[in-house]
């Protein structure tokens, strides 16, 4: 096989009360990806949709995935890479994770499946790191294997895959501003208050009870941040008046990565449809465009789509 074309999903990371280590993947919306082997070396990257991001591999987040994945391989040849961007940057639901994750699983199909999923992470990470400025891999990992996953640690890497309820629903409100992850990332202070770490963690593991444990009850009770969202509700317009109009019929909400997207996770399609309705009321009457999305837990992550 000398190319393919895949679908890559969005994500959620954070889940508000798992910084950094905890995410989930969408069902929508999602990139499509076509990678082909080309006879010379280097790479050719080209962008559908999206005029924003760089085409230049030492600037993408593509080619710092590539440039790492033909190193290890040593790897002969090069690649044409074609996005069609569905996933807005800067939008808070994954779109640079879409674009690591994506190069990495392409290029592992195309040179023989050599390497696990948990190193396919790994390697995506060093495009994390040219968007965020960091390597960290809760939007990639989710991506790559699909549904609710936990980064239990990044050295050595360790990600642990969660059961997804079959009756969740998310509604993602995003308004069509950009919001960059570094900048985000700049605003927190990373002096925590032990008391409010305390709060975090048991939020974080009675989280992972309640997919466990399929309690809806519980799951709703630990959305809950003390410590980043604080500090990025600012940045997030109309946060508050959304995530309390969505309380009435979601589980809960909070902002999807570094913002400026809200996620709102809901139990059932019908409770996620009152919930889409209630903020497009809120959302109609602003003076800022939004996009509203209604998605399922993505459980399979990449598809091939040839």
């Amino acid at each position: 096989m000398s190319k393919i074309t895949i679908s890559v999903p969005s994500s959620v990371a954070n889940v508000s009360c798992g910084f950094d280590v905890l995410g989930f993947c969408l069902e929508k919306p999602c990139d499509e990806m076509t990678v082909e082997i080309k006879k010379s070396q280097g790479l050719d990257i080209e962008i559908i949709n999206e005029k924003s991001i760089p085409t230049n591999p030492k600037e993408n987040v593509c080619g710092a995935v590539a440039f790492a994945m033909i190193k290890k391989l040593n790897f002969k040849y090069g690649f044409k890479i074609k996005i069609t961007k569905n996933i807005k940057p800067g939008s808070g639901i994954g779109s640079s994770a879409a674009s690591a994750a994506g190069i990495a699983f392409a290029i592992n199909q195309l040179t023989g499946n050599k390497f696990s999923k948990l190193e396919l992470v790994e390697f995506a990470m060093y495009g994390e790191e040219i968007a965020s400025g960091s390597k960290h891999a809760d939007n990639l990992s989710p991506v790559i294997y699909g549904g609710f996953t936990l980064v239990r640690s990044l050295n050595p890497l360790d990600i642990i895959t969660l059961p997804a309820l079959e009756k969740l629903h998310v509604v993602i409100t995003h308004p069509l501003i950009e919001l960059k992850t570094k900048d985000a990332r700049s605003l927190i202070n990373k002096d925590i208050k032990l008391e409010k770490a305390i709060v975090q963690w048991a939020n974080l593991a009675g989280f992972i009870a309640s997919l466990y444990s399929k309690n809806y009850e519980l799951l709703s009770k630990t959305i809950k941040d003390v410590i980043i969202e604080p500090q990025r509700i600012k940045l997030i317009p109309n946060y508050k008046e959304i995530v309390d109009g969505a309380s009435k019929y979601a589980l809960g909400s909070g902002i999807s990565g570094a913002g400026p997207s809200v996620f709102s996770i809901c139990n059932g399609a019908k409770n996620a449809s009152l919930t889409l309705e209630t903020i497009k009321k809120i959302t109609d009457k602003k003076n800022i465009n939004y996009n509203l999305i209604l998605s399922k837990i993505n459980t399979h992550g990449i598809k091939i789509m040839n």
